[in-house]
């Protein structure tokens, strides 16, 4: 009786133990499960895995999670997907294409509520998002009276994770709930170009920098029209939609969203922003690539004269291209808070290709391949003047030549376009 008794209590000890030891690992399940931030979920986690042109110029590959390895923190930082964006780790993101899904209620709470709000753009509000590790973001929320679907708004997340370059505002999340459809970008802390131009809050833009913004904006064009696979023509090129980060160095914003009365040619009204609009885009209701060579010749001299196109600036333009025939004596027209602190070489041959790319006629307009080339040689020119390398002279010449041949096609030989794809690629890996 006494072992049976023995027994008994040595089985019912044991199951205690299980039993409390499963209670235990119970518990310590549950609470990992709670403490898990939603962000990090299957559902907020998941990458679009997409194809990416990876050089600019030939080969397009297929990115997925295996391509990661142990590479996957450098390479997520280098293809402008830092590996802080919303505390993930670097097993949660794509290399070089991943495009991270969140919900709702993260960009609520990282809003607060959204209230946030930093500005008003064509597609909807944006805001500024404040991520869990400190870390900020904008988020877009598009307009709700879109017609687009969520299969629309998922191919259009696609197509716009496949465009990284330095020059422009990089997309990095998006969030498709409750009837909400969100884009998140890297947030660019210096705000929109317009704002230094027009607000006296921020310091006056110098010259220099203002030929810098004009080439950081020419690359990034480029990049759109000849690196993007398919090519992707911005259609609304102002200095609101050009955006400055923490180094003062500009990127473009709004491209490759689609808005169906942008793209319908029989739209009753016309799209864009006036003041920046091609004429010829005015009469056919198409938008091209040298649509946006028009905006940008107008966004070149808003440079120069810190003026407001929708304030009579191309008019101002044409009465100064009256005396100058298009090529020099820019100077009367040049922003007067500059107090004469600029190049007079330098704005001849800015405000010359600002005029050849507003031609009425596009196929007189250069591309933007030509642009950038210009402006390179440019802030080239002003370092060897600076190191006393070359005389400035013969330097002006060749630049005030090259603008001259603009919108004449002009072969490029294997080596230059060689050298030009190698430049592309370094650029869209940034």
């Amino acid at each position: 009786m006494k072992e049976r008794s023995f027994g008994l209590i040595i089985g019912i000890s044991i199951g205690v133990v299980i039993g409390g030891l499963l209670a235990v690992v119970g518990i310590l399940c549950f609470r990992y499960h709670r403490k898990r931030p939603q962000i990090g979920n299957s559902s907020s986690r998941r990458a679009a895995t997409i194809p990416i042109r990876t050089n600019g110029a030939d080969t397009c590959t297929i990115l997925s999670d295996s391509s990661m390895g142990t590479e996957s923190s450098r390479t997520s930082v280098q293809n402008g997907i830092p590996l802080w964006f919303g505390g993930l780790k670097k097993g949660h993101v794509i290399a070089a294409s991943g495009i991270l899904e969140y919900s709702y209620k993260d960009l609520q709470k990282a809003t607060y509520n959204f209230t946030s709000l930093i500005g008003q753009g064509a597609f909807g509000p944006v805001y500024k998002a404040q991520m869990t590790a400190g870390q900020a973001v904008a988020v877009k929320v598009l307009a709700t009276d879109s017609k687009q679907g969520e299969k629309e708004f998922h191919t259009e997340v696609m197509l716009l994770g496949r465009l990284h370059h330095r020059n422009l505002v990089n997309l990095v999340g998006y969030c498709a709930e409750k009837g909400q459809h969100m884009l998140i970008y890297v947030y660019m802390s210096k705000g929109s170009l317009a704002s230094h131009l027009y607000s006296e809050e921020h310091e006056l833009l110098s010259w220099d920098l203002r030929v810098q913004v004009a080439l950081d904006v020419a690359r990034g064009l480029e990049y759109l029209h000849d690196g993007a696979v398919p090519p992707v023509i911005h259609r609304d090129i102002k200095s609101s939609n050009i955006l400055l980060d923490q180094s003062m160095r500009a990127r473009v914003a709004d491209f490759g969203l689609s808005r169906e009365d942008m793209l319908n040619r029989h739209a009753s009204n016309i799209q864009g922003t006036f003041g920046y609009l091609d004429p010829e885009y005015i009469s056919t209701r198409a938008f091209t690539k040298k649509s946006d060579v028009y905006s940008f010749g107008v966004l070149l001299f808003e440079l120069i004269a810190g003026r407001n196109p929708q304030q009579g600036l191309m008019e101002y333009v044409e009465l100064a291209a009256m005396n100058t025939e298009g090529k020099v004596g820019w100077e009367e027209i040049v922003d007067s808070r500059l107090e004469g602190n600029f190049n007079e070489h330098e704005l001849n041959d800015v405000a010359a290709l600002a005029y050849n790319c507003i031609n009425r006629s596009p196929r007189k307009r250069p591309s933007m391949r030509d642009i950038v080339q210009v402006l390179s040689r440019i802030l080239t020119n002003r370092q060897n003047k600076k190191h006393h390398r070359r005389d400035s002279s013969v330097a002006a010449d060749e630049v005030a030549l090259s603008i001259d041949q603009l919108g004449q096609p002009s072969p490029m030989n294997s080596e230059h376009r060689r050298a030009e794809s190698m430049s592309s690629a370094a650029d869209s890996c940034e």
